[in-house]
């Protein structure tokens, strides 16, 4: 997801923006630019690849206005050249745009026949030549504003700037996120809050077609039509350092060390930690008079949420007893799903704001189900969307491949089937009581298992010896295969496949040769047998194993080039604890491998788009 940032305050634009664009660099992104108002002109600096070669453009500049605006730009129209990078400026308007117009090419056709000279091959520019246009018969950029505001469709979050104003901002949204700053005296308007939480805590979000003017030192909320808004103002309390890697060598490891930490975090609300129950919390609804009558339950997410998602239905149907069907958002939206009635529908996107589950949720919405997200970002735009809300309070998450909201959103999945069966009568205090225990006990065995960690440093050379890799296990533990196989593909750029065990016969035992390794997710459950009869299968015909189980398991240990301990945990909590040597693994590897971590190539934190 593109990054945006503007500035309008005493200070220098340059130093707030390009520190803003800074903090939003683990989005994903191919090129970046600024533009100031300077001396009554913009002044626009803007260059390919990474933040540094802007910086280095503009280190000696000096720029002497108030007001800017800066982007870091993820391509979908056009090449990652210069020439399409933000910000875009046709004659004194100037713009940063996150996201798509998809009527483009009507507006192009259009603005070419009216003789437009059009600089690049964005559909960004377009934008800013429509209110070019008609600023040049409004002379005011509110109206102006409002009056493209009519003219476009798609997915965009904008920043307008016009030379002749230079005390004024205006943004305006349909879609990707935008976040107003509101300081002393100044103002900041984000795509994330962390670009400008160093300078502010007080936030306002903004609803799709909504318009933020700032002018003069004041700021105003309008409607699409011009009503002004009376808005909410939100104080986020994540601290700056909460986004600094705080002395590890990248973003997700620190992640990864801070999961035991998180899940505490995100169990914490939900826990009666003297009678070790579930507690029956409001989230959003009645929550006990909401799960009485229910009778099924939808997960829709996308990537590495959906895999918590499948987690998930293991959890529910085996605990609260009811059925649970699982659908990955960008074809759940188009399906044409059936909805029965006394559905609930749950969402699962740590930033809120992932394109295809929000589609998802609305639609929910519009055939009469009951909605419920998990997020990680109060206010975002998936949480006011659904009626119920459950967070996962893991704080800043930066590494592009998840890894403490993964986990803390299976520890809310183990809460959220306990709270189902509470509601309805089927689970009995003795296993409510085990489940909690269990659930208490994870920070500390994910501990354990950080201990492991030098070791996956130390075995990064020989991995990266493999051809491919196949990620096995049964039960909850397919799952997490799943996302072991993911982290790999996104990090380290190896082949990675995850398969439930039991299909081994179904097609993967063909890939297998000595330079295949298999990784097994076993920790001891009721399906241990099935699995490690799977794994012999692997065996025989020359595969490398490389297995996680429960404490000494002589059998696995016997079959595996590395065998990894994992502490005895019930089958609800295996997850949480399993998954943390398969991030590990692949960090290291792709660590060894020379390869940007934080920022995999091709991939953003965030997708607002489709």
């Amino acid at each position: 997801m593109c990054g945006i940032v503007g500035y309008l305050g005493p200070q220098e634009p340059k130093n707030i923006i390009i520190d803003g664009l800074k903090k939003l660099e683990y989005r994903g992104y191919d090129s970046a630019g600024i533009a100031v108002i300077h001396d009554g002109k913009t002044k626009r600096v803007r260059a390919e690849g990474k933040l540094k070669n802007l910086e280095d453009k503009i280190v000696s500049e000096h720029f002497n206005g108030h007001l800017g605006i800066g982007h870091t730009r993820w391509a979908t129209h056009g090449a990652p050249v210069e020439r399409n990078a933000h910000p875009h400026q046709v004659g004194e308007i100037s713009i940063v745009h996150n996201g798509i117009i998809e009527n483009y090419l009507e507006i192009k056709e259009e603005l070419l026949k009216k003789g437009a000279e059009i600089k690049s091959d964005t559909d960004s520019e377009l934008v800013a030549h429509l209110i070019w246009e008609d600023i040049q018969k409004t002379h005011n950029l509110l109206q102006s504003v409002k009056n493209t505001l009519n003219k476009i469709v798609g997915a965009f979050s904008i920043l307008v700037m016009w030379e002749k104003s230079p005390n004024e901002l205006i943004a305006f949204k349909d879609g990707p996120p935008l976040i107003v700053g509101i300081g002393e005296k100044e103002f900041f308007v984000v795509s994330d809050v962390q670009a400008a939480i160093k300078h502010t805590k007080k936030f306002v979000y903004l609803n799709d077609r909504e318009i933020v003017h700032i002018n003069n030192g004041s700021v105003q909320f309008l409607s699409q039509k011009g009503d002004v808004l009376k808005k909410e103002i939100v104080t986020v309390d994540w601290s700056a350092d909460q986004v600094e890697k705080m002395g590890y060598k990248h973003f997700m490891l620190k992640e990864i060390y801070e999961q035991p930490r998180a899940v505490a975090q995100a169990i914490a609300p939900y826990i009666d930690t003297d009678t070790h129950s579930v507690l029956m919390k409001n989230i959003g609804y009645d929550t006990a008079e909401m799960y009485k009558k229910i009778d099924r339950v939808f997960f829709i997410a996308c990537g590495t949420s959906y895999y918590a998602a499948m987690v998930g239905k293991y959890l529910i149907e085996q605990i609260a007893k009811i059925p649970v069907e699982t659908d990955i958002a960008s074809e759940f939206r188009y399906r044409k799903p059936i909805l029965p009635e006394n559905t609930l529908v749950i969402t699962i996107s740590q930033s809120g704001e992932t394109a295809d589950t929000l589609a998802a949720i609305r639609l929910a919405k519009e055939h009469g189900a009951k909605t419920l997200s998990i997020t990680n970002v109060a206010h975002s735009t998936i949480d006011r969307e659904a009626m119920g809300h459950m967070y996962m309070n893991t704080g800043v998450e930066v590494g592009v491949a998840s890894t403490k909201a993964f986990t803390s959103t299976l520890s809310l999945l183990n809460i959220l089937a306990v709270q189902i069966a509470k509601a309805r009568g089927g689970i009995s205090p003795v296993s409510e009581k085990e489940i909690v225990k269990a659930l208490l006990a994870v920070p500390s065995q994910m501990e354990t298992v950080l201990s492991y960690d030098k070791y996956f440093n130390e075995a990064a050379s020989k991995l990266g010896e493999f051809k491919g890799f196949l990620y096995l296990g049964r039960g909850v533990s397919f799952p997490i295969a799943l996302e072991g196989a993911l982290k790999l593909k996104e990090l380290a750029y190896m082949h990675a496949e995850g398969y439930a065990a039991g299909e081994m016969k179904h097609g993967p035992l063909a890939l297998i040769d000595e330079k295949m390794a298999i990784v097994v997710v076993a920790p001891s459950d009721d399906l241990i047998d099935k699995t490690i009869s799977n794994l012999q299968e692997a065996k025989a015909r020359g595969g490398k194993i490389i297995s996680i189980g429960t404490g000494e398991n002589a059998a696995l240990k016997s079959m595996s080039e590395f065998y990894l301990s994992l502490p005895a945990a019930l089958w609800t909590t295996n997850p949480l604890v399993a998954v943390v040597p398969l991030q590990l693994m692949s960090y290291h590897l792709a660590d060894h491998l020379g390869y940007d971590v934080d920022q995999p190539r091709n991939l953003a934190k965030s997708v607002t788009v489709e």
